[in-house]
């Protein structure tokens, strides 16, 4: 192995973090746009209400993102600066958090000048559920329930995949996150058809959520102990093994409640309550931002380290 790729990996993945904080996401030609362009076309062809032809779908496309990840790797191994080059546009092309940030500031000020029914159209843009009646505190819940989950798995579990695996983890844990949003959701349609995409996401989240529940704890040292409390009471209630984690993490650090009832069109979900504080309120939206955001910081110095710690053990042996 050549002994400057460990620091050109972990070089990579900070500059692609400070990539997504300076200029997110672009609002044209997004790579990710393009993979689900790609996606909806092959399930065009593939679709069927059964399990296993959903599984080869999503395994076709994650094994694909990987593959194409493993040449643009492999084609950079013997010169770490153009190493480093694609693995920061390969972390800048994954990570959510500069767009999150962004939305969830945008549904902020839209309650702040008192425009509710904006600020409902516009939280469309961050959840799935049903947004119609929703009042102030329960948009703020969601926006802040959104900017955990979200935090969690667009920016600290990509980093986390980047680090162990580099490029080729990058893009394989995009283009599962990607299938879970696109079919995985509890549908007459998708119900088994995106039951792969939704476990593989599932699983390939867990190491970015612990990661994500810890860093929401230490970013926050003096509510450190109610994050751990909250995660520790009430994380396992939670529907997901990965968004109970950062969003019990999240209640317990804002000193707030979240979960309850959500309702997504005709369906209807009691989720459990996540800690034991106070509803959630519009001045809470910029508080969960400023977590998230060192939260972010917090994971792209862990998968820096890790990279380089990883690397270093590959030479040695």
């Amino acid at each position: 192995m050549n002994t400057s790729l460990p620091a050109a990996r972990a070089a990579g993945l900070l500059l692609g973090f400070a990539a997504d904080r300076l200029i997110g996401d672009p609002r044209h030609h997004h790579p990710v746009a393009g993979f689900g362009a790609a996606a909806s076309a092959l399930e065009r062809r593939m679709y069927a209400d059964s399990r296993s032809r959903g599984l080869a779908y999503a395994g076709t496309l994650v094994v694909g993102a990987v593959l194409l990840g493993h040449a643009a790797a492999r084609r950079t191994e013997r010169r770490p600066l153009a190493h480093a080059v694609v693995t920061a546009a390969a972390t800048w092309a994954v990570l959510g958090g500069r767009s999150l940030e962004r939305e969830a500031l945008a549904v902020h000020a839209r309650v702040e000048r008192g425009d509710l029914p904006a600020a409902r159209l516009r939280l469309t843009h961050l959840v799935g559920r049903d947004t119609a009646a929703l009042d102030e505190p329960g948009i703020a819940r969601a926006v802040v329930e959104s900017v955990a989950e979200n935090t969690s798995d667009a920016v600290v579990a990509p980093l986390v995949w980047g680090a162990f695996a580099g490029v080729p983890g990058l893009l394989g844990h995009r283009a599962a996150n990607t299938l879970d949003a696109m079919v995985g959701h509890r549908s007459p349609r998708y119900a088994r058809f995106g039951w792969a995409a939704a476990r593989l996401d599932d699983l390939l989240n867990l190491p970015g959520s612990r990661l994500g529940g810890l860093l929401t704890a230490a970013a926050a040292p003096s509510r450190a102990a109610p994050a751990l409390a909250v995660w520790r009471a009430d994380a396992a209630a939670h529907p997901s093994p990965n968004a109970g984690v950062v969003e019990a993490a999240f209640a317990g650090s804002l000193g707030v409640r979240l979960g309850g009832t959500n309702r997504y069109g005709t369906r209807t979900e009691h989720r459990a309550v996540l800690g034991n504080g106070r509803p959630a309120r519009r001045a809470d939206i910029p508080r969960a931002v400023v977590l998230a955001r060192r939260v972010g910081a917090g994971a792209a110095l862990v998968a820096a380290g890790v990279a380089l710690v990883v690397g270093g053990r590959g030479r040695a042996r």
